[in-house]
């Protein structure tokens, strides 16, 4: 495990320039929980699931999430500023058998703390909604097809309150020339730069360089982030060239009713940042936050995206009627098992 990560940040030195205080952080981050540590460590999963798995790599390839797991969904504004549901980092997306994206889900709900659904019935639960979307792959709408979902995502008043605490307590920096050009043409064209700030956010992404711009505009304020895009580390895992990043391509697939402010240039992703446009973090209550219903809905927010690759749907269906019932269930319990033992040398450490 030890020398997977060592091996990975070097790699990852080459792509952009890492942030030494936020991997510390992220390796502190890292003994927390084996749900924590999941989130860390995509390329560790990206290295070894396929000699874990080797009953799922040769099912049919699609363009995929990569990183998946519970709180790999957030919501946004679309252009037509109808509240959006879905999957909303797409950083490690690359082409790979479509069962890794369900098994890294269901792996995540194994992991999740005091989950109170049943590992069997969260893995039927993520292939239910998978069928589904594969079926009718369309985005989830809040204010209308999905509207039982508002209280996972309700931005009260101490959720608005914390969010501007935090923004305020970003630190005060001038990025990179391009990054700071960047971030200035992404808001609207009359607002004022207050400050830029770096930002320390996420799980995988730590070390990565991240920032804000904070603007005042027609009596409030507007942010934006700029955050560093690399290659996925499923690339990076196979060896040999590193292809480019596919993030936009899988962010603004054609079943999904994309952010018009998602962008990427010169090597940063840029993004709305706001209050009530946000990625759902569970926190330490992820697995009692999860409930079949809402394994469901990202199991059909997986399935959408993945009958995005021309011809998808009816392959994968044609493979998963020769799969026995159980075997994302049976997957999962190797990979988690499997989790487990890596963290638990990481903590020993």
């Amino acid at each position: 495990m030890r020398d997977d990560n060592a091996a990975y940040e070097t790699w990852l030195r080459t792509q952009c320039a890492v942030v030494d205080a936020d991997l510390a952080y992220k390796h502190e981050r890292m003994k927390k929980s084996a749900f924590v540590f999941l989130r860390a460590t995509y390329f560790r999963w990206a290295r070894s699931i396929m000699e874990l798995c080797p009953e799922l790599k040769d099912a049919p390839a699609v363009l995929s999430v990569g990183d998946m797991h519970v709180e790999n969904f957030g919501t946004w504004r679309d252009a037509e500023s109808r509240l959006v549901w879905g999957v909303n980092d797409f950083d490690e997306a690359a082409t790979m058998a479509y069962p890794f994206d369900l098994l890294r889900l269901a792996t995540s709900v194994r992991l999740s703390p005091k989950t109170g659904v049943a590992n069997s019935a969260a893995a039927g639960a993520i292939l239910d909604g998978y069928a589904a979307g594969l079926a009718r792959p369309r985005p989830s709408l809040l204010d209308e097809a999905e509207t039982w979902m508002r209280p996972y995502v309700a931005c009260t008043d101490d959720d608005r309150r914390k969010f501007w605490e935090e923004i305020d307590a970003c630190p005060k920096c001038d990025p990179p020339a391009e990054v700071a050009a960047n971030l200035r043409t992404a808001i609207p064209e009359s607002a004022s730069v207050l400050r830029y700030a770096t930002r320390v956010k996420g799980g995988g992404g730590l070390g990565r360089p991240r920032y804000l711009v904070i603007a005042a505009w027609r009596g409030g304020r507007v942010l934006r982030e700029a955050k560093a895009l690399v290659p996925s580390a499923w690339s990076w895992a196979r060896g040999g060239g590193v292809e480019p990043s596919r993030f936009l391509e899988l962010a603004n697939g054609k079943y999904r009713s994309p952010d018009p402010s998602l962008a990427v240039k010169n090597g940063y992703v840029l993004r709305r940042v706001a209050a009530d446009a946000r990625k759902v973090e569970l926190g330490d209550s992820a697995g009692a936050a999860v409930s079949v219903k809402l394994l469901e809905a990202m199991g059909l927010d997986i399935g959408s995206i993945h009958a995005a690759t021309d011809g998808a749907a009816a392959r994968i269906r044609k493979d998963l009627d020769k799969r026995p019932a159980d075997w994302l269930h049976a997957a999962a319990k190797v990979a988690a098992a499997a989790v487990e033992k890596d963290y638990a040398e990481w903590t020993r450490s």
